[in-house]
């Protein structure tokens, strides 16, 4: 697949800015065509919309598009400063779908969300037909799961575009991920690969500032990859780009505690909160009200401010 670097690849950790010039954008501040991203002294959370009948904990509740813009809208007012709307589940083992069905699940409710909600809305997904319709229909930024490695055209989109995009590292595909993921250094590897991926968004015309990083918890990594990657946060985050993390009721939590999708809420706070601790932007999530609840605290300790 276009893209993808050899897991043994090494390369420097100089933070992406200071090798590929000036950022016009200011640290911490992502203007987007419907509102600005500031994490520079909070953390923001990405709210999840699944428009899918088979994504791992909310597949086929929110099918009807009534249904899932009323849903968006709760989640704004619950405290999302971005909604993340998709429309094929990238469950481990699950199988893609076309470009034709993901645009008729997402378009009607991301059109009808602009609407009613001032927040950005994010497209997650890795086709860039997909893409570009939801960005005619009032989608503000891409979150690829594939960091472009799954669709050479996304790249171009993007950068035409001039949105903020969300990079992600996945081994392998979601039907495949699971299927006993290796690494010889699962930190340096992934560290690598999003470096790789950030300097061609960079060589393509995307600014620096513009690019958000995701390690890709629970895609093509084992539960001792999972907490590696959490304990290792603060190396991603020295790379110079905003960190998003989503482990929000993921199955190395299921691992953990023994427990099904449906009770991995406190897991999934915990998790959070470790993240920001060691230094994420934006959090993303099931559970908005809950992880809001237990960011502010977390960001009381980490920025010593308050409300």
């Amino acid at each position: 697949m276009a893209g993808q670097i050899s897991q043994n690849a090494k390369l420097s950790t100089t933070p992406l800015v200071a090798v590929s010039g000036e950022s016009k954008a200011t640290p911490g501040y992502l203007a987007t065509r419907h509102g600005a991203l500031d994490f520079r002294r909070r953390t923001l959370i990405m709210g999840i919309l699944n428009v899918t009948p088979d994504s791992f904990y909310d597949g086929g509740r929110r099918l009807e598009p009534d249904q899932a813009v009323a849903e968006g809208t709760a989640l704004v007012e619950a405290g999302a400063d971005i909604i993340d709307i998709g429309g094929e589940s990238t469950r481990p083992g699950a199988e893609p779908v076309s470009a034709e069905v993901e645009q008729e699940r997402v378009i009607p409710v991301l059109r009808a969300l602009r609407q009613k909600v001032n927040v950005p809305i994010s497209i997650d997904t890795y086709k860039s037909e997909v893409a570009r319709a939801a960005l005619e229909a009032g989608a503000d930024m891409v979150n690829d799961i594939s960091a472009f490695s799954f669709d050479p055209q996304m790249v171009s989109l993007v950068a035409g575009e001039k949105i903020p995009v969300v990079l992600m590292h996945m081994q392998g595909t979601p039907r495949t991920m699971q299927m006993e993921p290796r690494y010889d250094d699962v930190v340096r590897e992934v560290k690598d690969f999003l470096i790789r991926q950030v300097r061609e968004a960079v060589n393509h015309g995307i600014e620096p500032g513009k690019i958000i990083i995701d390690p890709g918890i629970g895609f093509g990594k084992t539960l001792d990859h999972n907490l590696a990657l959490l304990r290792g946060l603060p190396e991603l985050t020295a790379l110079g780009q905003p960190l998003l993390v989503g482990a929000s009721r993921k199955g190395f939590i299921g691992k953990i505690l023994g427990v099904e999708p449906d009770e991995r809420l406190e897991g999934s706070l915990a998790a959070a909160v470790a993240s920001v601790l060691a230094g994420a932007n934006i959090i993303r999530t099931h559970d908005v009200r809950e992880t809001r609840r237990v960011i502010l605290v977390a960001d009381a300790v980490r920025f010593g401010v308050t409300g």
